[in-house]
């Protein structure tokens, strides 16, 4: 009898074990799986979230098809967030104030900034809804730099700038000027950080230390592609706070 009882109490342990055993190879596998769907989510979630390059490209082709669209030739660099103002369309040489083709040439650049910026921008006062032709992203515009470039060749004596570099200068802030002057919601147009919502035009001037580094064409071409304006945008990125609360937001819904 007693040996039975000892039978019997080690199959009970034995059972326990087993059973012990088959729980925590079940949490593990719970486990796994919920670590798995959270890091798809994450995943997932942060692709949307730090896919304003190619928001920023889309940004671009449309202002390059709507100046093109109007007889404005510019250019693109998706790579950098670069719209391209070749000089010769703006300004005389040496010059600083736009000539009559530049005014129309920035007239159409305004009405451009104009039917993008309210897709991927704030105004500070009141709040707006975002016009309903806007596409369904995220991605929100930091900062939108108008910078001037010049080519390396000296200026003449006798004119009211220093040196390239200060001619740039001017040239980006007359075109600022003239783009607000011409559409004047696109100088509130701002991004929210911290409760503010920032200004996202500004300006900013490089003399010839920015040349476009493209080695085709003679000398003089490739001073002439250096004289430019460039309107270059930046995106806001995610924190990793903001994708975490997007993927603690998406599970609670699951």
């Amino acid at each position: 009898m007693i040996l039975e009882e000892g039978i019997e109490h080690t199959v009970e342990e034995e059972n326990y074990f087993i059973s012990m055993t088959d729980m925590m190879v079940g949490l593990v596998f719970i486990f796994i799986v919920l670590l798995m769907y959270f890091a798809l989510q994450f995943r997932d979630v942060t692709e949307q979230l730090s896919g304003a390059d190619k928001t920023r490209a889309e940004i671009l082709r449309q202002l390059e098809q709507t100046l093109k669209s109007k007889g404005v030739q510019v250019t693109i660099d998706t790579q950098n967030g670069v719209l391209r103002l070749p000089d010769a369309i703006l300004f005389d040489s040496g010059r600083a104030e736009l000539k009559p083709a530049g005014e129309v040439a920035i007239g159409h650049l305004a009405e451009a900034l104009g039917d993008v910026l309210p897709c991927y921008s704030d105004l500070p006062d009141p709040p707006l809804r975002r016009p309903a032709k806007c596409p369904d992203t995220p991605h929100r515009i930091e900062s939108l730099y108008i910078e001037g470039h010049t080519d390396d060749v000296p200026l003449n004596g006798g004119l009211q700038f220093k040196d390239n570099w200060d001619l740039s200068v001017v040239r980006a802030t007359n075109t600022y000027r003239a783009l607000v002057d011409l559409a004047p919601e696109l100088g509130q147009r701002c991004a929210k950080k911290a409760g503010q919502c920032e200004p996202i035009l500004s300006v900013s001037g490089y003399g010839p230390q920015r040349p476009v580094h493209e080695v085709s064409g003679s000398l003089d071409e490739r001073r002439q592609r250096d004289r430019r304006i460039d309107l270059r945008i930046l995106m806001v990125t995610p924190d990793s706070g903001q994708t975490a609360r997007a993927v603690a937001s998406r599970l609670a819904k699951q």
